[in-house]
């Protein structure tokens, strides 16, 4: 028989209420699909006030070697907090039911606590169960380590747990239930005629999930294609996935029949410009530049390199997060004197925009229908940057909206 997943985010169990209403849901589930397993974020705010109390007991005032694998233990206790409401709640429904935290699961990480990635699974107990026509409820966001130790796999985790959970039960499907019914052609809040997307493809939500969609994270995205494990975003305030409740379908791009040449629009207000002015445009310099910023743990997206004024000058621009600004600031002007640039400059009021889709691979004129509807509406691009199925653009933050609401309607996707 078929094994199927369902995850539920911190929304779908903030409270008691909420977590009854899931119980629901998975009741009906199982009448469907009778090996079911099931994985739990911790209730909304949760995380967000042990880490409060991580911090309050002294984890600000330790180096991270010192503290990181207690934090873990503190951080991923209010998921199994959720795992064994729902699985009273379960019970108290007439079903076989019974938690399952990451160690019990034998849910293999590295030793990156905090930000773990999952190894493997061993050991056949969790499989059993799930046959056996148990209720697996399983604490998301966490793991084990090689040295027995509980890890976690950062924020959004969950979803990533899921996924693997999925690939390991070689399920049917892994169904992940939110706060929203899909995935959208763009945030709803800005364009009220944004649309539900039926099938996407696992290229452009993985594009999507890190230029700024929140639906999905993108170590999930990225599990799921290696293992072909379809996901379903649906919402947990509707029910059982029907007609009115179908949600966004993310599986490989050889299931969907019809391909947007653009199927979303998505934004990031959490940028920041870097320029260098005035560097020797020499063979090794910008492996040197972008060498320290890796050891200082900055994480680049677009570059650009353009001729100064001066001769055998360049101006080196690239972006960041406003976060990893700051980092990147202090790292370059300690090199200052080796790399002998003439002046650096942080720009955070930006933003970046960016348009996907699968369609772009086989379609030309998509670079100017892009940048035609930018220049209608006044709106000055920065820096470019391209991948098959990708253009992304920095622009001024105060035309972020403006300019996701142009491109929207620039390549058809307003709903009628």
């Amino acid at each position: 028989m078929e094994r199927t997943v369902l995850k539920f985010g911190g929304t779908s169990v903030a409270d008691l209420e909420r977590i009854h209403h899931v119980a629901d849901i998975v009741a009906m589930r199982a009448q469907q699909t009778p090996r079911l397993a099931v994985i739990v974020s911790a209730m909304a705010g949760e995380t967000n006030k042990l880490v409060t109390y991580a911090q309050k007991a002294g984890a600000d005032q330790l180096s991270p070697s010192d503290y990181e694998d207690e934090y873990d233990v503190i951080v991923a206790s209010g998921e199994q907090v959720t795992a064994g409401l729902l699985a009273l709640a379960l019970r108290q429904r007439g079903y076989k039911a019974r938690s399952w935290l990451g160690w019990q699961l034998a849910l293999q990480t590295n030793m990156a606590h905090g930000s773990a990635r999952i190894t493997g699974f061993e050991g056949d107990a969790f499989p059993d169960a799930v046959d056996s026509g148990e209720i697996a409820v399983i604490a998301g966001f966490q793991g084990v380590t090689g040295k027995n130790r509980i890890s976690t796999l950062g924020r959004g985790g969950s979803d990533t747990s899921a996924v693997a959970v999925a690939a390991a039960l070689s399920a049917k499907s892994c169904d992940i239930y939110t706060d929203v019914d899909g995935v959208y052609t763009t945030d709803p809040r800005i364009v009220t005629k944004a649309r539900r997307i039926e099938k996407i493809s696992y290229e452009e939500m993985l594009e999507m999930a890190s230029l700024g969609a929140k639906v999905l994270q993108t170590r999930s995205v990225e599990l799921a294609m290696n293992h072909k494990v379809p996901i379903r975003v649906l919402s947990s305030f509707k029910g059982l996935v029907d007609e009115d409740n179908s949600g966004t379908l993310v599986c490989d791009e050889d299931y969907i029949v019809e391909k947007q040449i653009v199927s979303g629009v998505a934004y990031s207000r959490d940028e920041a410009k870097v320029t260098l002015f005035g560097v020797a445009d020499t063979p090794g310099m910008a492996s040197r530049i972008f060498s320290l910023l890796a050891a200082a743990g900055v994480n680049v997206d677009m570059i650009v390199q353009a001729n100064a004024r001066g001769p055998a000058l360049a101006n080196m621009v690239f972006t960041c997060t406003s976060k990893h600004s700051t980092l990147a600031e202090d790292a370059l002007n300690r090199a200052r004197d080796e790399i002998n640039f003439e002046a650096l400059e942080v720009n955070t009021d930006v933003a970046k925009v960016s348009i996907i889709g699968v369609g772009m691979k086989s379609h030309t004129g998509v670079a100017e229908t892009m940048f035609r509807a930018l220049y209608e509406k006044g709106i000055n691009i920065d820096v470019i940057a391209t991948s098959e199925i990708k253009i992304s653009i920095l622009i001024e933050a105060a035309y972020t909206e403006l300019a996701v609401r142009a491109l929207h309607t620039a390549f058809g996707l307003d709903a009628a």
